[in-house]
C-alpha cells in the first residue's frame, strides 16, 4: 500500500505542476493579448509621444519667459513716456 500512496501523491504533484504551468502560460498569453489590443487602440488615437510633449512644454516655457521680458520692457517704455518732459 505505501507504494500506491506514493505514486498517487506523485501523480497529484505532477498534475498540480502542469496546472500551474498552464495557468502561467494562459496569464502570459492574456497579458500579451491585452497589451497588443491597448497598443492598437492607442495607435488609432491622436496621442503625442513623451518626447514631443517635453519639446512643446520647453517651447511654452521659453515663450512665457520671453513674454514676461517683453511685458517688463513695455512697462518701462510706458513709464518713460509718462514722465513729464521739461
Amino acid at each position: 500500500m505505501p507504494q500506491t500512496s506514493n505514486r498517487f501523491f506523485d501523480d497529484i504533484s505532477r498534475l498540480m505542476t502542469d496546472a500551474a504551468g498552464l495557468a502561467d502560460g494562459a496569464r502570459r498569453e492574456a497579458q500579451t493579448f491585452a497589451k497588443s489590443q491597448l497598443e492598437r487602440m492607442m495607435a488609432g488615437m491622436d496621442l503625442v509621444s513623451r518626447e514631443e510633449f517635453e519639446a512643446v512644454r520647453e517651447m511654452a516655457v521659453k515663450a512665457r519667459d520671453e513674454n514676461d521680458k517683453l511685458a517688463a520692457r513695455i512697462a518701462a517704455l510706458e513709464a518713460r513716456l509718462a514722465e513729464p518732459k521739461d
